[in-house]
Parts: C-alpha cells; sequence; structure tokens
C-alpha cells in the first residue's frame, strides 16, 4: 500500500492535490482513500491531507502515522511542531519540499536519513496563497516518485478533478502539474510500498496506570485557563495586515469585534492595534473596514522591512 501526505496551509489547495493524486491512483486501477484533515478551518491555518493506494481491499482508517511520501508546500510548515510533517519519517521514507534550498541543506538541518527532494518555491516575497497552482504542481511531482502512475492517467485525473475551473485556469494547472512531473524525472519511482508490520510476534504493551493530578500539574493544557497566549499562532500567518492610522476612522468596534483570535486592542488614543503573535493572517479585518485602513502585505515582504530597519537603526 502506497501511503501519501500532503502538508499545506489552508488556502493552498492540499485537498485538491490529493484528489488529484487519488483519482490518479484510481485509473491506474489502484483502490483509493484521499481526504483531508483540518485544525482550525482559516486561511493560512496549516493543514495536511493524505492519500492510500493499493491492489487489495484497504482496510485502515484514519491519518497516516507511517508514510512513504511526505509532500510539503510550504517550507515554513516543517518548523511548527502542530502541523506534525516529520511525523512518522522513517529511512524509508521520502520528503519532497517545496523550497529554494538544496536537499542537502534540509537533510542536515533536520538530522534525517531518508530521501529528501526539493522542487521551485514560489519566488521571494510572492504571496504563497496566492502562488495558485501549487496543488497541482505538488500532485504531478508525487505522481512521478511513485512507479505507477503514468503521465496519461495524471492528465486525465486533472481534467476529472478541475473540469469545471475555466479553460484558462485548468490549463495552468495542467500545465504546473507537468512541469513538476518532468521535473521528478530523475527520482521516478523512488517512492515504494513498505512492508506491513507482522502480527504474528505482536505483543500487548504493559501499560502503566499513572494517579490523575491536577491540571496544573499533568492533565491536558486543555483544562487549564490562560494557555492559548503560550502559543503563538502568528506563525501561521503568510499575508499580514498593516493599519493606515491616517486613513483609521477609530471604529474599534468593528474590527477588534470580528476578529476571531481577539488579536485586536485598543490604544490608550482609540486606535486599534494588532497584536501580531496571536494573528493568523486571515484578513477578516480587513474585509470589514469600511475606511478602507487596512491592507495587506506578505509576511516575507514585512519580516524583510523589519530586519532593514532594525538594521538601519543600529547603523544611525
Amino acid at each position: 500500500m502506497y501511503r501519501i501526505r500532503f502538508h499545506g496551509r489552508g488556502g493552498q489547495g492540499m485537498k485538491t492535490a490529493s484528489r488529484i493524486l487519488g483519482t490518479a491512483f484510481f485509473l491506474e486501477g489502484f483502490e483509493v482513500q484521499d481526504a483531508p484533515r483540518y485544525g482550525a478551518e482559516r486561511r493560512g491555518a496549516p493543514i495536511f491531507a493524505f492519500v492510500r493506494a493499493s491492489r487489495q481491499t484497504i482496510k485502515e482508517r484514519g491519518i497516516i502515522h507511517r508514510p512513504d511520501l511526505i509532500v510539503v508546500a510550504e517550507e515554513s510548515l516543517i518548523s511548527i511542531a502542530a502541523a506534525g510533517v516529520l511525523g512518522g519519517v522513517s529511512e524509508h521514507a521520502v520528503l519532497l519540499v517545496n523550497s529554494k534550498e538544496e536537499p542537502g541543506v534540509w537533510k542536515d538541518r533536520l538530522n534525517l536519513r531518508c530521501h529528501v527532494l526539493t522542487m521551485p518555491a514560489a519566488p521571494k516575497g510572492k504571496d504563497l496563497l496566492k502562488f495558485r497552482f501549487i496543488s497541482a504542481a505538488c500532485a504531478g511531482a508525487a505522481a512521478r516518485l511513485v512507479p505507477v502512475i503514468s503521465r496519461a492517467s495524471l492528465e486525465q485525473a486533472i481534467y476529472i478533478e478541475l473540469g469545471a475551473l475555466k479553460k484558462k485556469v485548468l490549463k495552468k494547472n495542467l500545465q504546473q502539474a507537468m512541469a513538476a512531473y518532468d521535473l521528478m524525472a530523475d527520482n521516478e519511482g523512488i517512492v515504494s510500498e513498505r512492508e506491513e508490520i507482522p502480527l504474528k510476534n505482536y505483543r500487548r504493551p504493559n501499560w502503566i496506570n499513572l494517579p490523575f493530578e491536577g491540571s496544573r500539574i499533568s492533565a491536558p493544557a486543555i483544562y487549564g485557563e490562560a494557555t492559548s497566549t503560550e502559543v503563538m499562532t502568528g506563525l501561521w500567518r503568510t499575508m499580514r495586515p498593516i493599519i493606515d492610522y491616517s486613513r483609521c476612522r477609530k471604529c474599534w468596534w468593528v474590527c477588534s469585534t470580528f476578529c476571531p483570535d481577539g488579536a485586536i486592542s485598543i490604544n490608550d488614543e482609540g486606535y486599534p492595534q494588532i497584536n501580531y503573535d496571536h494573528c493568523k493572517g486571515c484578513m477578516v479585518c480587513l474585509a470589514q473596514c469600511s475606511s478602507h485602513a487596512i491592507t495587506a502585505v506578505s509576511e516575507q515582504n514585512a519580516s524583510d522591512a523589519e530586519v532593514e530597519e532594525a538594521e538601519e537603526g543600529e547603523r544611525s
């Protein structure tokens, strides 16, 4: 059985990538499962989708814990533990990262023994969520890495899954998928099915019963109050909302009320201010701002500007 996980952010089309790959497997005569799994169902939040494909009836259910292939659409997810990108990685697995870095850099950085491959990332400063065809590229690359999906099946799968789109958009998706398929030619068939763990010698684990303790000591953190402030969900952000105070009308009750994470507070002068530690970049505030005082900039561009400003300050 082939077990494949796609990791990306809400809005990047990982569900679509899994559908395309799953359909391509089906066209090759496989039994298939493909499904997404969401955490916070919000643009920019980490999500993953998975595909199982087998010549036999698939009896497994749930998420994939022992993947044969992991496809990462956005490299920043690797450093976020909650995204679970490296969960279950072994020497058998193949890790494909959408990144400008060389595979060796990632292999050394993550101390991995598995195969690591990369494909070109979006240009620097480009909104990754607007890099619209990354899902098709991920599916195309994955299809070439397994030894059983032909170019014709991939193309047909794209027409099946994306046929309702406009012809221009469909054509662009097809071009991206085929380009990624060709890019992985040197690694064709590198992904293999993992041998099943035999149950013959299975032994039940020796469970250790621990006494239940108070929530402040060992119970799940959800039972303790005020814990969400410790989770820097701003790491999910790929676009940053910026307030232009020259246009702000101080109607703070609008943007602060609609912010789903309560990341907007009011300063002493009555202006709204954004807590970027917890702003996920969903842009609800931008959509609700009647004075158009809130704009969106690429997180990469905003970070670069902050670095330049800090360096300027040091020089002066």
